[in-house]
Parts: structure tokens; C-alpha cells; sequence
């Protein structure tokens, strides 16, 4: 008799939460795919009171919660950060990886990424005055929101499931 096939391994989605700025709209995307999710803090942040969603408030320190993401991120996972390094190390992991405003980053486009971040902060670092991101606008959330489900849907075609 051949062996059951494994049952799939959820996706799990994991919030870099402390400037966060869709956390509303990844609620509703999780609820809607049965997907949990963790949001991940320096801290306290409220959240919904689902079985679905776990807060989990981690002690202070710079890279603390972008420690404990990446050490549980992987194949199967989305990640939503706006934190160039975090998307790194969880790309290399493996997880999907989205930024607030829809920007997927992946493993063609992470080194440049990762090396605009370092050119920048090195430039703000001698004085130059560089300006910081754009503001967050309608047409961020709505990328955000295509570019989580597109993820989603691939994972689920590759196999993972909720």
C-alpha cells in the first residue's frame, strides 16, 4: 500500500509590526484563507482577538524582532516588512517576502535592494540629506493587497496549504 502523501504544511504569515501600516488589511486576507499570522513587536500593539493571530511582543534591542521572524520564516511563509536586512535574511530562508506598499522582494531583486539600503544609510551617515520614503498612499495599500494574495495563491499552487 503507497504511503499517504505529507499533509501540506500551512502558510504561516509573519508581521514585522512595529510601523506597519496594513496590519488591518492582512487580518482580512488571513481570515479570508484561514491562514495564521504572528505580529511581531518591540512593542505592545493591539490586535484582534482571533485564535488566528498570535502577538508576540519581543524585548527591546534593534534587530530583536527581525531575530525572531527570521529564525521561523521559511518555505511556505510570507513575510510583510518594510526592513531591507529582515527581507534578506527571510528571503534567503525561503519565504515570500512583501513589503507595506506591494513590493515583493525576491532573490533577483534583494541584492540590489539590500545594496540601495547600504548606499543610502552610508550617505546619510556622512550628512547628506536624502529624504526618507514616500508617503504611504491609496495605491500602496491596493499593490499591498494584490501582491499578498498573489503570493498566497502561489504557495497554495506550490502546495502549501492553510
Amino acid at each position: 500500500m503507497p504511503d499517504e502523501p505529507a499533509p501540506a504544511r500551512p502558510i504561516t504569515i509573519y508581521v514585522d509590526a512595529d510601523a506597519c501600516p496594513v496590519k488591518a488589511e492582512i487580518y482580512r486576507v488571513a481570515e479570508r484563507h484561514r491562514l495564521p499570522v504572528f505580529v511581531v513587536a518591540n512593542q505592545p500593539i493591539a490586535v484582534p482577538r482571533e485564535d488566528w493571530i498570535t502577538r508576540v511582543h519581543v524585548g527591546g534591542g534593534p534587530d530583536v524582532a527581525d531575530d525572531w521572524i527570521a529564525e521561523r520564516a521559511g518555505k511556505g511563509d510570507v513575510v510583510v516588512t518594510a526592513d531591507v536586512p529582515l527581507a534578506d535574511r527571510c528571503v534567503k530562508a525561503g519565504a515570500s517576502v512583501i513589503s507595506p506598499t506591494g513590493r515583493a522582494f525576491t532573490e533577483a531583486s534583494i541584492g540590489m535592494a539590500l545594496a540601495t539600503r547600504n548606499l543610502l544609510d552610508d550617505l546619510r551617515s556622512a550628512g547628506e540629506v536624502t529624504g526618507g520614503p514616500k508617503p504611504f498612499a491609496p495605491r500602496d495599500r491596493s499593490a499591498f493587497l494584490s501582491a499578498l494574495d498573489l503570493a498566497i495563491v502561489r504557495l497554495k499552487r506550490a502546495g502549501f496549504g492553510a
